[in-house]
């Protein structure tokens, strides 16, 4: 259990409303929100009745301040938070931002206060889907202390979650790779509708043949790892279908494809490794080739 037992929640969303719940069920003591939205402290209120407190209250109450608000916020009520001279002793602002550091908090360093960042790798529609799926979430974590890192790990722990430490000065790639692998998978499956549509077929329709061959790849990485899972023209060294590929692409997309089937055959080369076998040569640098150069393939 943590030794802080008070904490409160600065923005009722449904990353807040669900930390505050599970915390609670925990044994630790919501002492109030703030939230400019009535509409949303009435949601919160519906799982779990707490007082509306001023910014200024909850720094005098709160060992632990949750600033779950929308990103563009977050320093402007840190901000906020600075300018009060009573708090709580080592009181710790927490964020739950993919993209910010923990510093983005830290608006007078001479503060006894601790920053710390703990963002769930998950989307989540709403607040019973958050509280789902929470148990089991990957977290990225860092603080501007170890100890308060430590704290960070508790609170994951709390949260059910799994914590992945990371150095600030690397969030914004941390935070990148989540967007390619949630937001970037959507503009992909909508990359693919698009091609279908130029064929003929309907978004509708391709949609729902697409959807099996997107869950079917998504199966086979978890099954037996991306090495494993990556299969198609590439994979196997057909330099005629990629470069058929590559001539009827409409312009737009070509250096999308080029750019992903570059990584394709890094991935086809690794498969052959693993197989105790060499990627041919000579498909390897005709496709390098083709990948790499910027004319239009005719």
């Amino acid at each position: 259990m943590l030794d802080t037992k008070s904490f409160a929640i600065i923005g009722t969303g449904v990353v807040g409303t669900s930390i505050a719940i599970i915390l609670e069920k925990a044994g630790l003591k919501c002492v109030g929100v703030n939230t400019r939205s009535q509409a949303s402290y009435e949601r919160f209120c519906g799982y779990l009745p707490k007082e509306h407190l001023t910014l200024e209250q909850i720094s005098r109450l709160a060992d632990l301040i949750f600033i779950t608000t929308q990103d563009s916020a977050i320093e402007q009520v840190a901000d906020k938070l600075s300018s009060y001279k009573s708090r709580k002793k080592d009181q710790i602002w927490v964020h739950c931002s993919g993209s910010l550091r923990s510093e983005i908090m830290c608006k007078d360093p001479s503060l006894p206060v601790g920053y710390l960042s703990i963002h769930p790798l998950q989307a989540f529609a709403n607040v019973d889907s958050a509280l789902t799926l929470l148990p089991g979430t990957h977290f990225g974590l860092e603080g501007s202390s170890g100890k308060v890192e430590e704290v960070g790990l508790k609170l994951v722990e709390i949260l059910g979650g799994i914590p992945h430490r990371i150095e600030p000065s690397n969030k914004t790639l941390y935070h990148a790779a989540a967007v390619v692998a949630s937001n970037y998978l959507v503009a992909l499956c909508f990359l693919a509708v698009k091609l279908f549509g130029l064929v003929g077929i309907e978004k509708k329709d391709a949609l729902e043949s697409l959807l099996p061959l997107m869950e079917g790849a998504y199966k086979n990485i978890a099954r037996v790892g991306i090495t494993e899972a990556i299969t198609g023209p590439i994979a196997r060294g057909d330099v005629e279908v990629v470069a058929k590929h590559l001539k009827e692409m409409p312009e737009e997309f070509v250096e999308i494809y080029k750019g992903l089937g570059r990584l394709a055959l890094e991935l086809g080369q690794n498969k052959s490794y693993q197989h105790g076998s060499v990627y041919d040569p000579k498909a390897f640098q005709e496709l390098k080739r083709l990948l790499e150069s910027s004319a239009k393939v005719h």
